[in-house]
């Protein structure tokens, strides 16, 4: 028998999407989660596992403390922005189970393994980029010198076993739709743009594009597009239909879904005669006959990446797409009548008073039905870090987050100060939200359906709440600024 062995998405901030298929771990503006998706497929893979998401099931530390307790091995995902209190969260459990054996998961330690082992000794060991395997087999007794891609300690110093090569045939893997069945309620798990309750799974791995500032495929996946096979994705998504007939929508989170136009067309074919509505990530370079195919397969909305309006960001952040591409699939989702959410981010390199305000009309020019506005965050690992790094854009006593785990303005050019580009951030939600057009939205889907309705109360409470917070953070960071001329000095590049 293997060790018994608990699989842990860890509790942390309120309401903290901690980063087990989250690309941006952080404190949601409205609270969300995402399925741990990347714990899901180890967990299937041993027998008498258990996967544990504490933060969307209000889990507390000292809950799973002493439910960590039953088992003698445990994988916990890390990120960022949760390493302090990950760490924290180790030790304890280390201390009321001393005999449990634990290892760190996640981009942060594929980047900083020795930094892991260093700081907590309670660690007995982590795995960089895809870690299914390597936690397989220690659980089933392999010795760390015999499984790839780990780091241990031996002798007091960090040692790290050869890189694993990627697993190039996702169809060797299970399905996590079993895993959620077993161990997750699937109502706790909230998007707003999606309907509730939804259920989230990959059908690849990896991303081709090169987008400087994007973690996943740079530290986890890699470019690399592995895909699972059409016949295995419609079976899973019919028997997950027989688990949850009341489940309103299924959404396929990859780094990109839509990127192979056969694969696309196969497999929306074969979704067709399930029945079920879906949604997916996408790129603006889809075209519109895969576009249709998507919509007649089921596809109601997609997640896209817009990014910026101005056509030297994209470029400078290797985007691979343009702002003309961008319009003309907005136009053609708009026509087929496909829904889009898209998403924007401020700060990125090259970005300026006057390119911000030409995002913001870029945005409303496309219209979407809803749009998530981030600030560039340089995460350790990615291009964009190391570009910012050796130009002196990370501003000086920068955090990537607040005490809370809400995301800060990190980066800082000559021409845009970060309390500026945070100020933005409010601007642009205000600029687009309150327009009639995007309230009618809103009100039109109160009006014909009463789950959400109490669903976009509590979210307007929540977003309004946020809203007024990211306004007093703003304020106080441009009279911080103000009071200081010298500081802060991000600009070694100029």
């Amino acid at each position: 028998m293997p060790l018994k062995t608990l699989f842990l998405n860890p509790p942390s901030f309120e309401k903290f999407d901690g980063g087990a298929s989250s690309r941006w771990p952080a404190t949601r503006e409205i609270e969300s989660y995402w399925y741990p998706v990347w714990l899901a497929y180890p967990a299937g893979m041993i027998e008498g596992s258990r996967l544990l998401d504490a933060s969307p099931h209000y889990i507390t530390p000292e809950q799973t403390i002493e439910i960590t307790k039953d088992y003698e091995f445990l994988v916990l995902f890390t990120s960022q922005v949760g390493w302090d209190n990950d760490m924290i969260l180790t030790r304890h459990i280390k201390a009321a189970n001393p005999k449990i054996k634990i290892c760190w998961v996640g981009p942060p330690v594929t980047i900083h393994p020795e930094r892991a082992l260093n700081e907590c000794e309670e660690i007995d060991f982590t795995v960089r980029r895809e870690f299914d395997f390597a936690v397989v087999e220690f659980a089933n007794g392999k010795p760390f010198d015999d499984i790839l891609g780990i780091s241990f300690r031996k002798n007091g110093k960090a040692v790290h076993t050869p890189d694993r090569p990627q697993q190039n045939d996702l169809d060797v893997f299970p399905d996590v739709v079993d895993i959620y069945k077993r161990d997750l309620d699937v109502t706790r798990y909230n998007v707003p743009f999606l309907m509730h309750p939804f259920v989230s799974l990959y059908t690849t791995r990896g991303c081709p594009a090169l987008c400087t500032f994007c973690l996943w495929p740079q530290v986890l996946s890699g470019h690399a597009w592995r895909k699972r096979s059409t016949d295995r994705v419609a079976a899973e998504m019919a028997r997950a239909k027989e688990y949850w007939p009341n489940v309103k929508e299924y959404f396929f989170d990859d780094d990109t879904f839509n990127i192979q136009k056969a694969r696309t067309i196969e497999l929306c074919e074969k979704l067709k005669p399930i029945g079920i509505t879906w949604s997916s990530t996408s790129r603006v370079t889809t075209d519109y006959d895969t576009l249709k195919a998507m919509r007649d397969g089921g596809c109601r909305l997609m997640i896209v990446g817009f990014e910026s309006g101005d056509p030297q960001i994209l470029k400078n952040i290797k985007k691979g797409a343009t702002v003309e591409r961008a319009r003309q699939f907005a136009k053609d989702s708009h026509n087929l009548g496909l829904t889009i959410h898209g998403d924007f981010i401020l700060g990125l390199p090259g970005e300026t008073k006057e390119s911000i305000e030409k995002t913001i009309q870029f945005a409303k020019e496309l219209d979407c039905e809803t749009i998530q506005v981030s600030l560039a965050h340089a995460y350790p690992g990615t291009e964009l870090y190391d570009y910012a790094r050796e130009n002196g854009f990370i501003a000086k006593e920068s955090k990537m987050a607040d005490s809370e785990g809400h995301q800060l303005a990190m980066l800082e050019y000559p021409s845009l100060p970060k309390e500026y580009a945070l100020e933005a951030v409010h601007r642009f939600y205000d600029e687009y939200f309150f327009r009639p057009r995007a309230i009618w939205r809103v009100v039109r889907r109160a009006m014909y359906d009463s789950n959400d309705r109490k669903r976009l109360y509590k979210e307007a409470k929540s977003f309004m709440k946020l809203r007024a917070q990211r306004k007093k953070a703003a304020k106080k960071m441009r009279i911080d600024a103000a009071a200081t001329p010298t500081a802060p000095a991000a600009a070694s590049g100029d």
